[in-house]
């Protein structure tokens, strides 16, 4: 019988599609959620990132305060001194005003301080913090008024951000390289350019260090806010480009997994539909198989119903060949059991100790006994003294007359055969080498498949049900051992059983 022909595989295909719609469109979502999600990734992590250190700049912002009220103030010349509680002095240059005279060597802190001369007069007899816009920029001042006029001084900044950096150690997470800052509120940028820059994070990012979070502070100190300032890098950056690749390896995870599981469902629904019209075509085949024979014998028994024949002669022929085709029949029916309760599991072996000799010699007795052997050129080769091994006889010998069987039906016009046997790998090997057309490369690890069959001229004029070699295989498996074959086109092939010692012999 040839091989089987192409397998019709229309079902398969509308399955595959299917089942490729059914994961591509869930899929396509999914991966949209995951392309926003890492599109937006930043945005998120800046938001996230703010609202932890909101809360740290708002503890900041009440310790600040407290800090510089509890501040000493003292006069000096041409001005005060603040000194924090911690003994570091905050002021730098200081001022006067007296009526209408402002006096300070500042020429910026009296240009910020000129505007304001009628509103000092009015602040309390106490210490004041106030901001107060100048023409570089705000400045932080303290004043007190006294019965002379007016004394203050600006706060350096230097000052002030060490006594932020002091206040905040504690706000500081492990790991967390930043460092707080008294900024000025930055006003919004006017013009087209200005806002575009101001509202794109990757433009102002550009142009300058992104800060993670600000608080402004509270009147009269609304022209400053703190800021937190990463030291090294962009934390947000980072944060949101390890986050995106998390995301992509998922995504990734997710595909691969995907594909995997697309081509191994897609690899066995093809073995399904595969192994179905294999079937098929094996149900067709043993009915060919069957019917051939039972045509022969309802064929022979109608001649000697119908008395035409007159001869003993020919009536022992006849007979004869009734014989042939019902043990024909017979063994094409115990080969579909046999392999049906290899399939099912429902095989038995019963063990024992045996040698090469009694397997070969069982075989033969087979081969014989179909008529065979008178038909081919059969040398046997099997030494005494090889070791014993153990299994099942019949079951062993039946594996053996199956690779026979193969060696006579592809032998071509010459039917040779050599059949030895020797003592090889610790175990002992079994070789039926026949001398006909061979096995292509692509097709000797496919011949031990069930049904499978070589498709050439030959095996299309021979009966066969591409089951005994798999069923060879499987019983010589079995029994802890392996069946191999090394073939040649247009020199024949060589099928060797290879089974392991007894453990006796082992030890």
């Amino acid at each position: 019988m040839p091989r089987s022909a192409p397998i019709e595989l229309l079902s398969f295909r509308r399955t595959f599609a299917l089942l490729m719609v059914l994961v591509a469109v869930p899929s396509a979502g999914l991966t949209g959620l995951g392309v926003v999600a890492i599109l937006n990734e930043r945005a998120a992590v800046e938001k996230r990132l703010a609202a932890v250190w909101q809360d740290r700049l708002d503890t900041l912002s009440a310790r600040f305060r407290q800090e510089l009220e509890a501040s000493d103030v003292t006069r000096a010349d041409g001005g005060v001194r603040v000194t924090a509680p911690s003994g570091q002095v905050l002021s730098g240059s200081g001022f006067r005003l007296v009526g209408d005279a402002l006096e300070s060597p500042d020429a910026d802190l009296v240009a910020a301080l000129t505007p304001l001369r009628s509103q000092l007069a009015f602040l309390p007899d106490r210490p004041s913090f106030l901001s107060v816009a100048g023409p570089g920029g705000p400045l932080l001042i303290v004043a007190l008024r006294t019965s002379g006029g007016v004394l203050g001084a600006e706060l350096s900044p230097d000052a002030l951000d060490q006594l932020l950096a002091r206040s905040g150690e504690d706000l500081h997470g492990k790991g967390e390289q930043v460092r707080f800052v008294l900024t000025a509120v930055q006003p919004a940028r006017a013009g087209l350019v200005g806002k575009f820059i101001g509202g794109v994070p990757g433009a102002r990012n550009a142009l300058e260090v992104t800060p993670l979070a600000e608080r402004p502070l509270p009147a009269p100190l609304q022209e400053f806010q703190l800021t937190v300032i990463p030291r090294a890098g962009d934390p947000v950056a980072f944060a949101s480009l390890r986050n995106r690749l998390v995301y992509a390896g998922l995504l990734g995870a997710f595909y691969l997994t995907l594909v995997i599981g697309v081509v191994y469902t897609a690899r066995a629904l093809y073995l399904q539909a595969r192994l179905s019209r294999l079937k098929t075509d094996f149900v067709s085949l043993v009915s060919h198989e069957l019917r051939t024979p039972l045509t022969s014998i309802r064929m022979f028994i109608e001649t000697l119903a119908l008395g035409r024949i007159r001869e003993p002669q020919q009536t022992q022929e006849v007979l004869e060949l009734l014989q042939r085709e019902t043990e024909r029949l017979s063994a094409m029916i115990e080969r579909v059991l046999d392999w049906a309760r290899l399939e099912s599991g429902r095989q038995r072996y019963r063990k024992q100790r045996l040698t090469a000799r009694e397997i070969v010699d069982a075989s033969l007795d087979a081969f014989r006994a179909q008529r065979l052997e008178s038909q081919v050129q059969l040398a046997c080769e099997v030494p005494e003294s090889l070791p014993p091994v153990e299994g099942d006889r019949e079951a062993l010998a039946g594996a053996l007359l199956n690779l026979l069987h193969n060696a006579y039906k592809y032998s071509g016009v010459e039917k040779r055969i050599e059949l030895r046997a020797g003592a090889r790998n610790g175990g002992v090997d079994i070789e039926v080498e026949d001398h006909g057309v061979g096995i292509a490369k692509r097709d000797r690890k496919r011949v031990f498949e069930r049904f499978y069959r070589v498709d050439n001229l030959l095996t299309r004029q021979t009966e066969g049900s591409g089951l005994g070699l798999s069923i060879s295989k499987r019983i010589v498996e079995a029994h802890g051992g392996k069946l191999t074959v090394r073939s040649e086109l247009g020199k024949g092939s060589i099928f060797t059983i290879h089974l392991p010692l007894a453990k006796e012999s082992r030890a």
